[in-house]
């Protein structure tokens, strides 16, 4: 592994993502990883150890084993975003004049059309949990967090119990790039909310743990916990091929915006920079609806 030769040059870089560009956390692990990757492959094939050296013949061998191990093009992409971003950095530092990667176009993907869950299956998925003990109601105030608030999975792991104002029906939220946004509760998520508190109070080594999700042994949850929890119970009511934290913030925004919500309100409730990427829930939308309208016509 060359982790050790290229760590300082990389750890200037993750500075720069944390307290300039105030990436989280989650984000640089996953450019820290990548990077890794792609510093091995060089040093392994070229035995080059200066990136500052490497030309675009020799990031495209590495493309090249990338799409050879199996990799969808939108993950090499992802990867490839992150080796670019680097350069951007060793450029903007006066460490490199130009980047190799300059003229790259990306590896074309096809569209994937996300369907949200229909509110019959969210309504069924959450009369499905039996509010009666502190592990049922942490599953439905999560899934109903989700639902209500479009919050992303990370998100919803991070929050405190003091980001909860439930005497005003708000959630305080940190987003990307550490941006913090309120969202309303609605009186129900209030009333979950409050249930879930008491039976987490009555546990003593839960009650002063700062994470309002924790597991029963007082550890904050993690990612992998909570898409369990997702797909298990929307499993049994959803015949929809993905089943994650993702396709509920994708159902909230649908939801929302076929009900005659003002996309640039839903775009500020889900924490997006740019409006165009609230506008995929509507291309999502008239994509589902398109298809459920070939179906039924009776001259299909």
């Amino acid at each position: 592994m060359c982790t050790n030769i290229f760590f300082m040059r990389f750890s200037q870089f993750f500075d720069y993502l944390l307290l300039e560009k105030k990436c989280s956390l989650h984000t640089v692990t996953a450019y820290k990883t990548d990077l890794n990757s792609f510093a091995d492959f060089i040093l392994k094939e070229f035995e080059e150890t200066e990136l500052k050296n490497v030309v675009y013949q020799q990031i495209r061998n590495w493309i090249v084993s990338l799409v050879d191990s199996g990799l969808s093009n939108r993950s090499i992409n992802r990867k490839i975003s992150s080796v670019k971003a680097y350069y951007k950095f060793l450029q903007k530092t006066h460490q490199l004049e130009n980047s190799p990667l300059a003229k790259h176009k990306a590896l074309k993907t096809s569209k994937k059309i996300q369907v949200p869950f229909s509110q019959a299956e969210v309504e069924n998925v959450l009369n499905d949990i039996v509010d009666s003990n502190f592990e049922e109601l942490r599953s439905k105030l999560i899934v109903e967090l989700f639902y209500t608030t479009g919050i992303r999975r990370n998100e919803l792991i991070e929050i405190k119990v003091q980001d909860l104002d439930l005497t005003n029906e708000l959630l305080k939220v940190l987003g990307k790039r550490n941006k913090e946004r309120y969202i309303p509760l609605l009186p129900i998520v209030r009333d979950t909310a409050k249930k879930y508190l008491s039976e987490r109070n009555k546990k003593k080594e839960l009650s002063q743990v700062p994470y309002l999700f924790v597991t029963n042994k007082g550890v904050k949850l993690y990612d992998a916990f909570v898409y369990r929890l997702i797909n298990y119970y929307f499993s049994k009511q959803s015949q929809k091929q993905k089943k994650s934290p993702h396709i509920l913030r994708h159902s909230f925004a649908t939801h929302l915006l076929n009900e005659g919500a003002d996309i640039n309100a839903v775009k500020e409730l889900l924490g997006h920079s740019s409006l165009a990427a609230t506008q995929v829930y509507t291309n999502n939308s008239i994509a589902e609806l398109s298809e459920i309208y070939k179906q039924a016509h009776p001259r299909k």
